[in-house]
């Protein structure tokens, strides 16, 4: 009979290409996946990979097993998630990867909660951009995905996958405050589309929406610096370096120097949750869920 743990172990170095990947995915040595591969050759009485540069290539019976895998895997998950459910007990590990505004914006309130009523349930949390929880979640790697995007770019989530939404947050436009627009009540998006840029990583979802608004007015986007971290990016427009689109979202006092003015139309991004549907079951996600929409319930813009 085939062991669901080794087959855990071929599906992980499909994943991630080597056994050293594998490996780390799993947290266990390189040993380990290497005796575990073995066996399960040993039983399938077929090679399974193959040596390629510094990776490894599966062999096409190994293709055909992890096919097989992945919808064993499901069906644990789900196995699990009906035995959660119906001890319904919040307990256990739930990774949970969420974007840096959500972050801010809504842990600080959410995670204390979950704490307090379940204290059998330990949420690990990874701060990661959206392009980088998908491919999280489908490696497996957490069991539940906080992101967002704007609307016009929504960002593409694999099968499987179920979402809840959370909320709506609003951008507004950050600005130098000696800057002729700093001190209006509300601008209109064609007035700001020659404005110098401080956007966010090369590549983003975020970065790519802005660009993709300026082109639908015409525009070509100004964009002067690329920045990830949010207290950068607002030293920069202190500095007069140039402007931002800012989400209320986990936004946080302002610096001297620095104003926010709304635009109309609204720039609006959509916040949601993902999880594997297989695993929807299980009362830990429906308890983050929860504790995430009190949160923003209870958030200020």
């Amino acid at each position: 009979m085939l062991s669901v743990d080794r087959l855990r172990v071929l599906h992980a170095i499909a994943v991630h290409g080597s056994l050293s990947a594998a490996s780390q995915a799993l947290h266990v040595t390189n040993s380990a996946v290497s005796q575990q591969l073995t066996k399960l050759e040993r039983e399938v009485g077929q090679r399974l990979v193959e040596r390629n540069g510094r990776g490894v290539r599966l062999t096409d019976a190994a293709e055909l097993l992890v096919d097989h895998t992945s919808r064993i895997l499901s069906l644990v998950h789900r196995a699990e998630a009906d035995l959660e459910a119906h001890r319904d007990d919040v307990t256990g590990h739930l990774r949970l990867s969420a974007t840096p505004t959500a972050v801010r914006g809504l842990l600080p309130r959410a995670l204390p909660a979950l704490r307090d009523a379940h204290p059998g349930l330990r949420v690990e949390l990874y701060e990661e951009e959206p392009h980088e929880s998908v491919p999280t979640m489908v490696r497996g790697e957490a069991d539940m995905a906080m992101v967002v995007d704007w609307i016009g770019r929504p960002l593409r989530l694999p099968e499987g996958m179920t979402r809840a939404p959370l909320m709506d947050d609003i951008g507004d436009i950050a600005l130098p405050a000696d800057h002729p627009l700093a001190h209006r009540e509300l601008l209109e998006l064609d007035e700001i589309l020659d404005l110098p840029w401080i956007s966010w990583g090369r590549g983003s979802i975020c970065d790519d929406w802005l660009h993709d608004i300026i082109r639908q007015r015409g525009g070509e986007p100004n964009v002067v610096h690329n920045v990830e971290e949010h207290q950068t990016k607002l030293a920069l427009i202190a500095a007069g370096i140039g402007a931002a689109v800012m989400p209320r979202l986990g936004r946080g006092p302002l610096p001297e120097g620095v104003r926010v003015v709304p635009v109309q139309p609204a720039m609006v991004r959509q916040v949601y949750v993902f999880w594997r549907t297989d695993a929807s079951r299980r009362p830990a996600i429906r308890a983050v869920v929860r504790a995430l929409r009190e949160a923003t319930a209870h958030h200020t813009p």
